[in-house]
């Protein structure tokens, strides 16, 4: 009877070292991208930010058709997160880079603004 019992506890500590062999495996297999990811340099996070928020709009219009609703609320929350996260890890433009952008924008609006009083001439030279 000692024998039977003792094989039990034989199976039940193999079992329970097989789960806890299991557990590990996963738990190492989740946390291994974690840990690549934060390796990654500057350009492919921000293309990682990119990629991630394209899934999640993707997602979260795949809910809104499925009616869904609070699962795309929730996937809103992680969208804005995603973000603020992502705006943070941004680093911060030179004083040149940021002239430049703002040059060029200004030309941009310049030539919009340009295009639309062409517009509007020509309707008020218009005949009606």
């Amino acid at each position: 009877m000692d024998f039977a019992w003792h094989g039990g506890l034989l199976r039940w500590v193999r079992r329970e070292l097989r789960m806890e062999r299991w557990f590990l495996g996963m738990a190492l297999a989740l946390a291994a991208p974690a840990f690549a990811q934060a390796a990654e340099p500057a350009e492919g996070a921000a293309s990682s930010c990119e990629a991630e928020e394209a899934a999640l709009e993707h997602d979260m219009d795949l809910a809104r058709s499925r009616g869904q609703m609070l699962r795309r609320r929730q996937l809103a929350e992680n969208l804005d997160a995603l973000r603020a996260r992502c705006r943070a890890s941004e680093p911060p433009q030179s004083r040149a880079a940021r002239i430049d952008k703002l040059e060029h924008d200004i030309r941009a609006l310049r030539t919009e603004l340009e295009h639309a009083e062409a517009q509007l001439r020509e309707l008020k030279n218009e005949r009606p």
